[in-house]
């Protein structure tokens, strides 16, 4: 039985494949548009030079999304292997240049020498779902953080004090900012009236807020350069980030509606620290399948809350920060943490035994993190929820 290697370097509009055999010599090397009818010709070439192909892809989404999906309906063995490590590879080859062939053949060289890859799986649709769903809720958290930014500093610039005294992330003193800028105009309306005009938008404390908004209007009587320009900015701003929190609120909704149909919801919603949002981040980053990490080590060194020997002679127990890691699933290892320390007593007493042994708040954390992902992994392997009180086994 001929076996064949196949790598391919993946881009938005075109790959470069190369195949190779058993002794690393090309058999094929051709570049094709990112279309289904020249995929499939690229498939049906590499399969008639040998009886089994063995894919290899430096993309798992994205641009790769078509030729991956082909490969796996031709029932054929896919295996990622990210950029980071093919550059590093790439060093170990002959020849200083690099291009897609030379990338695709090292992409193929490197699934033929290695054993500890895994093969991409078929994505679950309510997986792939969220995977997109929270990635468009990432992208509007960031940029109504930018929006908020760019409001307080506009405000800052003509009213320093309402800055300073306003929470701008919340739609009270939004609602405010969309109809009042300026020291004069809120000293001219007054606290009765401003009031009155809030509770007709539905704001709740509506009283606090123009107390607040005329106590700051009564410290500031200089009209500042540009004012008039800079209140038109401060409204359209406010009305964006208003629009911004109704778009994340709306997609919030069709969040939870997804992941409550997963099957593993149950399961990690029950883990204290873990709501809706960071339980379908969790999801959207894993899959939810532990199978695929085989030991929760492993799942805590790709959500980087696993510390790296970095040893050598006679240095022992030299532990660093991983460098390789997904972003997304840290932070929600992270955060999560952070939220157990408030509401689960057993958390709590973990992070303070940390803490009193010396380590930094940041690394009680990490550590709370790491002792969580056994625990996490565990719950999903076995298919159970979170119990304070883990059930005693019965006796034989």
């Amino acid at each position: 039985m001929a076996a064949i290697w196949a790598g391919i370097d993946a881009g938005k509009t075109h790959h470069h494949c190369v195949a190779i055999d058993e002794g690393g010599r090309r058999l094929l090397s051709r570049r094709v548009t990112n279309d289904e009818p020249e995929l499939l010709e690229l498939l049906a070439d590499v399969l008639a030079l040998g009886d089994e192909v063995t894919w290899g892809i430096d993309l798992a989404d994205g641009g790769a999304t078509l030729a991956i999906a082909i490969l796996l309906n031709h029932d054929q063995t896919v295996h990622y292997i990210s950029g980071r490590s093919i550059h590093r590879a790439s060093e170990g080859y002959r020849g200083e240049g690099k291009t897609d062939a030379k990338d695709a053949a090292v992409i193929a060289d490197q699934v033929r020498v290695r054993r500890d890859l895994h093969p991409l799986r078929a994505g679950d649709d309510a997986v792939i779902d969220l995977k997109i769903l929270t990635g468009r809720r990432m992208d509007l958290v960031a940029d109504r953080t930018r929006t908020v930014n760019r409001l307080r500093a506009q405000l800052a610039g003509i009213f320093p004090g309402l800055e300073r005294a306003l929470d701008l992330t919340s739609t009270g003193p939004l609602t405010l900012l969309t109809g009042y800028q300026t020291p004069a105009a809120i000293r001219r309306i007054g606290a009765k009236r401003l009031e009155t005009w809030l509770r007709n938008r539905k704001v709740l404390r509506a009283d606090r807020i123009a107390g607040i908004a005329v106590q700051a209007a009564e410290r500031q009587h200089t009209s500042l350069p540009g004012e008039k320009l800079t209140a038109q900015l401060v409204h359209t701003l406010a009305k964006e980030v208003m629009a911004l929190n109704q778009q994340v609120a709306e997609l919030d909704k069709a969040i939870e509606a997804r992941f409550r149909e997963h099957r593993t919801f149950d399961v990690i919603t029950s883990m204290p620290g873990l709501g809706i949002i960071l339980g379908a981040e969790f999801l959207a980053a894993t899959g939810g399948d532990m199978s695929i990490f085989g030991t929760p080590d492993r799942l805590a060194g790709f959500g980087g809350v696993a510390p790296v020997p970095r040893d050598s002679g006679k240095i022992r127990g030299n532990l660093h920060r991983p460098q390789r890691y997904n972003r997304r699933l840290q932070r929600v290892f992270y955060t999560s943490a952070l939220f157990s320390i408030r509401n689960c007593e057993e958390s709590r007493r973990f992070y303070d035994r940390k803490r009193a042994e010396g380590k930094r708040h940041t690394q009680a954390v990490l550590a709370l993190a790491r002792r969580r992902v056994n625990v996490l992994w565990a719950l999903l392997r076995d298919g159970r929820c979170y119990e304070h009180t883990p059930p005693i086994a019965l006796a034989a």
